[in-house]
């Protein structure tokens, strides 16, 4: 691949690539390159958002660099700060260690795995092991002044908003991080910009030829905000095929241009199809991504029958009939499906609870007439109705 080529490749999609020239420099060396990325491992799941940052460390691991994939198991026990208005809740020991394990077989959908390619680390490795003199040392390296440059520090400092001192370590932490393990490079979304320029300056503190810092854009989620694990908006690259199917197909058609691109790293015009089909085609990708082919096509068949054409799925869980004739459905539907009577009521009334198929406005139906038929409640809710 020729220069510029190259360039391009590696930095699809980038925002930042600083300093302007360092990233070229460092190429023409011929060295592979160490290039860096950090997981919190703050829900058990990574999503379709850090998928972005992973599809550039494949790229580096395709012209023959080294990928460093961080779980951040320590720094998760101070709390990441970028982007925030309050501090994060803090998980226990054991939820960070189950989130842990997870993370590496969910990152091989998008990365090589192979020993030569890749380095997993977790940053308790060194973090844990530093003595009170050397975090000292480690602040020295930045300033207050520099800290509170930060966008989300320095709006809480100004809105009397608490910031407390494990804050504030957090951006030495990650960038001990690239010292630990001699980054190259660095990779983070735009939140993470301060982060991985801190880790530069840390760097340059302990001797070592500091990192670029590339940075990919923040993927909205299915809310409107920033995809993220603990906002529960996101699309896991583990969630099950009908589930990631379903959640991608809510995306709205606004976003479906920034989806193609980061997502899909296609150059195609979602505008220039069908609004349903360019959706179909984008959760086609993301199921086959970490499913398979067949798994896409059932999920397809799932969604069409179930959220389209509004059918029941082929599995329908059994649900026991209550004793008593006739059966109240208000309150089988409080029973079966966890609403209350008033919003079954509603339900019923506005036609959203169906008898197989069939749109049923009765609150009290025989019981007989009730066994072995498929209750629908809303567009996805279903149970097969059992006599006891």
């Amino acid at each position: 691949m020729a220069a510029p080529d190259l360039i391009r490749d590696l930095t699809r999609n980038a925002v930042n690539v600083l300093p302007d020239g360092e990233l070229q420099r460092k190429l023409a060396t011929g060295h592979p390159l160490r290039v860096k990325l950090g997981i919190d491992v703050t829900a058990p799941h990574v999503h379709v958002g850090h998928a972005i940052p992973l599809q550039r460390m494949a790229a580096f691991q395709r012209a023959g660099h080294v990928g460093i994939l961080i779980i951040g198991d320590y720094t998760t026990r101070i709390g990441d700060p970028s982007g925030r208005s309050s501090e994060r809740p803090i998980l226990s020991d054991e939820e960070i260690d189950a989130n842990a394990q997870t993370y590496l077989a969910q990152a091989a959908q998008i990365v090589d795995t192979g020993p030569e390619r890749l380095e997993v680390r977790m940053n308790g490795e060194w973090l844990a092991k530093l003595d009170f003199a050397e975090v000292v040392r480690l602040t020295r390296t930045i300033t207050i002044a520099r800290l509170l440059e930060r966008d989300d520090f320095q709006k809480r400092f100004e809105a009397k908003t608490p910031i407390s001192v494990s804050e504030l370590l957090y951006p030495f932490m990650q960038a001990y991080d690239s010292v630990a393990v001699e980054a190259d490079v660095e990779l983070g979304g735009t939140d993470q910009l301060y982060n991985l320029l801190a880790g530069r300056d840390v760097m340059q503190a302990y001797g070592l030829e500091p990192q670029v810092a590339l940075t990919t854009p923040l993927l909205i989620g299915l809310d409107g905000r920033k995809m993220s694990a603990s906002l529960d908006n996101y699309i896991g690259l583990t969630d099950p095929p009908e589930e990631q199917f379903g959640k991608t197909m809510r995306i709205s058609d606004e976003l479906l241009p920034e989806y193609y691109r980061l997502v899909m790293e296609s150059d195609a015009d979602p505008a220039a199809l069908d609004p349903m089909e360019a959706k179909l085609e984008l959760a086609r990708f993301v199921v086959t991504r970490s499913h398979g082919e067949e798994a896409a096509r059932e999920a397809e068949a799932h969604f069409t029958r179930v959220v389209r054409e509004g059918q029941a799925p082929d599995e329908v869980p059994d649900a026991e009939l209550p004793p008593g004739d006739p059966v109240h459905l208000p309150a089988l539907i409080r029973e079966v499906f966890g609403l209350s009577t008033s919003e079954a009521r509603r339900l019923i009334a506005q036609g959203g609870v169906k008898v197989d198929g069939a749109p049923t406005a009765d609150l009290d139906v025989p019981r007989a007439s009730l066994d072995g038929v498929v209750l629908q409640v809303g567009k996805r809710q279903f149970a097969r109705l059992r006599a006891a």
